[in-house]
């Protein structure tokens, strides 16, 4: 437990944080990796070229100093995290590694401020916030290592087949080479692959939603070829080298956004490769039989990037209660004769009196500019913000 003292001390060092901004993490990674280049196997080089990686830790440092008194409140956030990490294999040896950095780094860049006494409260801090999220990823591993299919660690899984679903999105799927059955995972959650590009000069992990409903013995990924604004590294490495036959590692299903087992009338959004982990909650509610009311909503560019269309189509017959809508920037003459597609962005005001508005649970997931539109509209239409559910891909960020 924190004493006090120690609580004011640490709040008293937000306004330092804020009006440092990045700088703060940009120094913590350059010093910790300069340590520890072994690290660079675990961090996405792409999110830290970005800055998205070094935003997402300074907002949770400053979150979690201004919210140090009430740490209930920041529950989902641990949730979010300790899932993340175990997708990494993150131990708790790592985060003795990260603490000293972060400590060392407040030091050094600012001194006065900084003193011993908050240095000492820091410390402190970070070690009570630290068992609580290695506490929480300990009890994950454990459950995942216990169940049925489950196992700790990077395994190796086949590639069994691979298939363009549209023009920049092709499906992965895995068997486990062993042969042995594979962990359940509620739908709209993500696997860790584990891969060593030519071009890369360290192993690198990504997430991956799983786009298919749980079977107990494979495994599907769909990945989007990234483009812009430059290519992705891992993307573009499973699209054109990665082949049938080959073996990958993977770290167990994680992710603390998935479909509510109440079965409430449902509308799952998406653009993009979002449509992904929407399409393994649609998989699994179709194969379950329920009965309430179904929408699939999803935006993207136009038809050819449009993935898994001849499958939604297939599942709307197999389900009655089963409502399409989708949003093109490019429409053809032929889109628009379908009745199920215009053109712009998503409208959800043109569907008001068709959704299930007052009841309903909503699911979102594609670019984060995306989401903040859609969420905004729903609030709009008088949807409370505890029925908006939502997956940013790479480091988290509120809408």
């Amino acid at each position: 437990m924190l004493t006090e003292v120690q609580i004011r001390l640490v709040k008293g060092t937000v306004p330092l944080l804020e009006s440092a901004g990045v700088a703060v993490t940009e120094y913590f990674y350059n010093r910790m990796f300069n340590a520890h280049p072994e690290l660079l196997d675990i961090f996405n080089k792409s999110n830290q070229r970005s800055g998205r990686q070094q935003f997402a830790l300074f907002s949770a440092v400053a979150s979690y100093a201004q919210h140090i008194d009430d740490l209930a409140t920041l529950r989902e956030v641990v949730e979010r995290v300790a899932n993340k990490h175990t997708s990494l294999f993150i131990q708790p040896e790592h985060y003795d590694i990260v603490g000293h950095h972060l400590i060392a780094t407040l030091k050094e860049l600012a001194p006065d401020a900084f003193n011993t006494e908050v240095a000492d409260a820091w410390t402190a801090a970070y070690a009570v916030l630290a068992g609580i999220l290695s506490g929480r990823e300990q009890q994950l591993y454990t459950e995942k290592r216990s169940a049925t299919g489950g196992w700790y660690g990077p395994r190796p899984f086949k590639v069994i087949s691979k298939t363009m679903e549209s023009e920049l999105v092709c499906s992965f799927v895995f068997a486990p080479v062993d042969g042995q059955p594979v962990l359940d995972y509620l739908p709209g959650q993500y696997l860790g692959v584990k891969v060593k590009p030519a071009l890369a000069s360290n192993i690198e992990i990504r997430q991956y939603s799983l786009s298919d409903q749980a079977n107990g013995q494979t495994y599907r990924i769909s990945v989007k070829r990234e483009t812009l604004p430059q290519p992705g590294l891992v993307s573009n490495y499973l699209h054109d080298e990665v082949k049938v036959g080959d073996v990958l590692e993977l770290l167990p299903p994680a992710g603390d956004f998935y479909l509510q087992a109440e079965p409430a009338p449902t509308v799952l959004i998406s653009a993009g490769v979002g449509l992904t982990p929407m399409l393994a909650m649609l998989e699994t509610i179709v194969a379950a039989g329920r009965n309430t009311p179904l929408w699939f909503l999803h935006a993207c560019e136009n038809r050819a990037q449009h993935s898994f269309v001849s499958r939604l189509h297939t599942l709307a017959q197999q389900q009655d209660n089963l409502q399409r809508h989708y949003w093109y920037q490019q429409v053809t003459t032929a889109d628009l004769k379908t009745g199920l597609v215009s053109a712009g962005l998503m409208d959800l005001g043109a569907l008001k009196d068709q959704l299930p508005l007052p009841q309903g649970q909503f699911y979102l997931c594609g670019p984060a500019a995306f989401m903040q539109f859609v969420k905004t509209q729903l609030l709009q239409l008088g949807v409370v913000a505890t029925n908006i559910h939502y997956e940013v891909f790479g480091p988290h960020q509120a809408l």
